[in-house]
């Protein structure tokens, strides 16, 4: 159950970060009300996963998820750039979370 709240957890952390931008600084009510949902959704879930999983494992996770659910839709919604870089860096970050993962056990 906690690998299902710490999912939960990194879809709201997509959705806090992708809307705080759609918020332009907290001036739009529906995009604002949307970015405080996913904060608050995010850590609740994060804190659920954390009861049974290790910090040293869900934190990374939580983060590496959110990260390249961010990068994705802000070059599909938000016409960013998805260079090379950016690409070997995301996959530098999945990298180190399945090394986390392997390593707790």
């Amino acid at each position: 159950m906690a690998w299902i709240y710490l999912a939960c957890a990194a879809v709201f952390e997509v959705m806090f970060a992708v809307a705080m931008k759609y918020s332009d600084g907290f001036t739009r009510p529906l995009a604002s009300g949307i970015t405080v949902l996913g904060a608050v959704g995010g850590l609740g879930f994060l804190a659920l996963a954390m009861k049974t999983l290790p910090v040293s494992v869900a934190y990374p996770v939580w983060t590496a998820v959110g990260t390249l659910g961010t990068v994705a839709l802000g070059y599909a919604l938000l016409g960013e750039s998805l260079t090379p870089l950016k690409i070997a860096s995301a996959l530098a970050i999945v990298a180190g979370v399945i090394g986390l993962r392997i390593s707790a056990g």
